[in-house]
């Protein structure tokens, strides 16, 4: 759910124009920057199928200790960057909200600890087993995401740019939504 997790992250920009939209579309996806390198060197990693198919082994960075442990760090280099206490907890909480979301679709492979020390049980609710509806859903965050932002740019900027950032954003989810399109089961 890589544009439900963007679009959350868009959608948060009138509740915090401070922050530059760059940081707010990357915020959600803190857990997936840890994931990534974390499967370069292979101890995390995925399987490519279907949209909402592949097979996902990110018992680190998708633990809830381990979401826990990178939204604090976003919220301390948020603080750092940004010198604001309320910049930091918005950040921080679109870097936790990827858990959540990961809860509602993925499938039970979500541990509470990071590599699944102890081997308690895994979470995931499974919606991925519901691909047209979870699509559906997706597009309409990232179409809500988007009117929230061009909103906020329509009334608040006061350039000749202020409907750029919007429709870069647009153009963008278009490109991940036409991307999941193709992937969708027959």
């Amino acid at each position: 759910m890589f544009l439900g997790h963007f679009a959350i992250g868009v959608a948060t920009k009138p509740a915090a124009p401070a922050l530059p939209i760059w940081a707010l579309f990357l915020a959600p996806q803190a857990l997936d920057l840890v994931f990534l390198p974390l499967t370069a060197v292979g101890v995390e990693g995925s399987s490519h199928g279907d949209y909402g198919q592949s097979e996902i082994d990110a018992a680190y960075s998708h633990s809830i200790v381990g979401a826990l442990a990178i939204a604090a760090l976003v919220f301390v280099v948020a603080r750092k960057v940004w010198k604001s206490d309320r910049s930091a907890w918005i950040l921080s909480a679109l870097a936790l909200s990827h858990w959540v979301i990961d809860l509602l679709v993925h499938h039970r492979d979500l541990p509470i600890l990071p590599g699944n020390v102890g081997g308690l049980p895994l979470f995931g609710f499974g919606l991925w087993d519901y691909p047209r509806a979870i699509f559906s859903i997706e597009v309409m965050l990232a179409v809500v995401g988007v009117g929230l932002y061009l909103n906020w740019a329509r009334t608040q900027q006061d350039t000749r740019f202020r409907y750029l950032g919007p429709a870069v954003i647009t153009v963008l989810f278009a490109l991940m939504a036409s991307s999941d399109f193709a992937r969708l089961p027959a």
